[in-house]
C-alpha cells in the first residue's frame, strides 16, 4: 500500500500524529502536499505548516489545530484518488463531505483547492482526500 502514493502517505502521517496526540507532524515535502498544507491551513484545519529545507527533497512541518478542550480539528482523513485508481468528479459531482462538515480537496488546472472553492470557480479534477 502507498509505496508511490504521496497523498495516502500525507493522510496516514497526519491520521497516526493525531492518534499519538502529536502537536507537530513532519512529512517529506512535495509541491503537492504543501498546496494540500495551505488549503488545510486556509480552511482551519491545521494551524500552519513550514518547508524545512534538509538538503534532500524538503521537510513540510504541519502544526495541527486544536480546540482549547484538546479537540483536534482533523478527526478523519482520508485519500480518495491513488495512484491505479484515479478519481476525477465534474463541478457538479464534487462530493459534500459530512453534509458540507468537512472538505474535499482537488486538485483541478487552477492548482490544488478545496471542494467548495472549486464549485465556486466553476472547476472539476482529480478527487485527492476528504478532511472531516
Amino acid at each position: 500500500m502507498g509505496r508511490h502514493d504521496p497523498v495516502s502517505d500525507f493522510c496516514t502521517r497526519i491520521r497516526n500524529a493525531v492518534m499519538a496526540r502529536k502537536d507537530v507532524v513532519e512529512i517529506p515535502a512535495s509541491n503537492l502536499k504543501r498546496a494540500i498544507a495551505e488549503v488545510l491551513k486556509r480552511e482551519g484545519y491545521i494551524d500552519d505548516y513550514k518547508y524545512i529545507e534538509d538538503g534532500k527533497q524538503g521537510l513540510l512541518k504541519i502544526y495541527l489545530r486544536r480546540s482549547p478542550d484538546g479537540e483536534y480539528a482533523i478527526h478523519e482523513i482520508r485519500s480518495v484518488s491513488t495512484p491505479g485508481r484515479r478519481v476525477y468528479v465534474r463541478r457538479q459531482n464534487i462530493p459534500l463531505v459530512k453534509r458540507g462538515l468537512g472538505i474535499a480537496i482537488l486538485s483541478t488546472s487552477r492548482g490544488v483547492m478545496s471542494g467548495r472553492e472549486a464549485y465556486r470557480r466553476g472547476v472539476g479534477g482529480e478527487l485527492l482526500m476528504t478532511v472531516f
